[in-house]
């Protein structure tokens, strides 16, 4: 039977009780990971449906997703050294509590009645704060519930229920809401509660505990950015899928292409916004089945060549079904990349830092998505709708290229497990210098 220990000094281990995984734990992990993300989803439809019923202006509902964004980008990196200072299953627990209780103000300012749109974004920029607290803890929990043999398939059966709820979600929001406001926020103060008591009970691996340290917040902080830093796999992981995104994240013009280019109307531009989940669900599911296990980095590297290109054949097309597969290959691509990057963080990354790193990950992805938006539709306004998604897929081309020369270590891996550092590596080894630990 598996043990686990504590470092009490650079070579003194005192074993500790036995590791035990129980199949309930990834079972329930799994269930709160649906229910909240279905929950997050049912919300955002019923909150977006309300303040624009209330506004008729389109620039509110960016305002939505900004007051979301901005305290998720200021408190990840703090969020990830409070979940490497103390147990992840609390901090995310406690966060989506925060989640519901966000979700029942929301629900009073329905029920309430209330013409004023100011209410809700402050209630947003809380839920974004919650959910920046969530994002490291959450992303940092599954090597304590599983064995590191495990890991590979339940990362995979992790990324498939994500998939699940992001199809299953805005259409279940949008039946809830026209039941009535109550069944939609309802729902979602219950999904995020059924989550917080759920990973609360979970059990799993503990981390072992080391020496107390007396550097201060920043120097903690920076510390988890320099393990990303000085590791090439891990660097060239987050920051290929970072550039490949962001050059690449068409998506956000759907509606131009459904409307003015595909001529579908809005029951096309749903399918339309389904295909990448439909085509990553799929991928997800068949990688629990059948995970990775030989040239990961080269497979990696050919997702994302995959991804662009079929953003350019998504950005050339005229014919709704011909955009619709481009769509699912898109996402099946994407779902590729990340499960490799995802299982890559876990392996290289000791238990010590595992928030921190999880936080570094959160908020590069999470900030190539908002600015792939961003930048999809400034260079659509400058150069046009089709070109600037022609551009973004040659661009993510061109980077797999760059970083396959620049990355060598991350293009050569071959197994996943390769990876795999000690649990108790500290940050100067393999000769990796460290930053300062002064307080600061």
């Amino acid at each position: 039977m598996e043990h686990f220990a504590r470092r009490v000094g650079a070579q003194d281990l005192t074993p500790l009780e036995p590791v035990i995984y129980r199949p309930r734990d990834l079972s329930l992990f799994l269930a709160c990971r649906f229910f909240s993300t279905a929950a997050m989803q049912v919300q955002s439809v019923a909150i977006g449906w309300r303040i624009y019923e209330i506004t008729r202006d389109p620039l509110s509902l960016g305002l939505v997703g900004l007051c979301q964004f901005v305290p998720m980008f200021v408190l990840t990196l703090p969020a990830g050294d409070i979940a490497d200072r103390s147990d992840p299953r609390r901090v995310f627990s406690l966060s989506l509590i925060a989640q519901a209780l966000c979700g029942a103000l929301l629900f009073a300012g329905m029920f309430a009645e209330t013409r004023l749109v100011w209410p809700y974004y402050a209630v947003l920029i809380a839920f974004g704060a919650a959910r920046g607290m969530a994002g490291p803890s959450s992303q940092s929990l599954l090597p304590f519930l599983v064995s590191s043999q495990m890991l590979p398939r339940a990362i995979a059966w992790s990324s498939s229920v994500f998939q699940i709820a992001v199809i299953v979600g805005p259409a279940l929001g949008g039946l809830l809401y026209a039941l009535g406001p109550a069944a939609a926020f309802g729902f979602a103060i219950a999904g995020f509660l059924f989550a917080g008591t759920g990973v609360a009970t979970l059990a799993g691996r503990r981390r072992a505990e080391g020496l107390p340290t007396k550097a201060g917040l920043r120097s903690r902080i920076a510390e988890g950015l320099w393990f990303v830093r000085c590791r090439p796999v891990l660097l060239g992981a987050i920051s290929l899928d970072l550039f490949a995104v962001l050059l690449g994240g068409a998506t956000a013009l759907l509606p131009i292409f459904a409307r003015d280019i595909l001529h579908t109307g809005p029951v096309g531009l749903g399918l339309l916004r389904s295909a990448p989940a439909v085509g990553a669900a799929l991928v997800a599911t068949t990688l629990g089945r059948r995970p990775i296990d030989r040239a990961a980095g080269a497979r990696m590297f050919a997702a994302v060549a995959i991804f662009g290109l079929a953003t350019i054949v998504f950005g050339l097309s005229t014919n709704f079904y011909l955009t619709l597969s481009a769509l699912a290959v898109l996402g099946a691509s994407d779902m590729v990349s990340v499960y490799i990057r995802h299982a890559l963080v876990q392996f290289s990354t000791p238990d010590e830092m595992r928030g921190r790193v999880s936080a570094v990950n959160v908020l590069f992805i999470g900030a190539s998505n908002e600015l792939g938006e961003f930048e999809s539709g400034v260079t659509a306004a400058w150069i046009g709708t089709v070109p600037a998604v022609i551009v973004g897929g040659i661009g993510t081309l061109l980077v797999v290229a760059l970083w396959m020369r620049f990355f060598p270590p991350l293009r050569k891996i071959d197994r996943l497990a390769d990876a795999a550092v000690p649990q108790n590596d500290q940050a100067q080894a393999d000769g990796v210098p460290r930053p300062s630990t002064s307080s600061g």
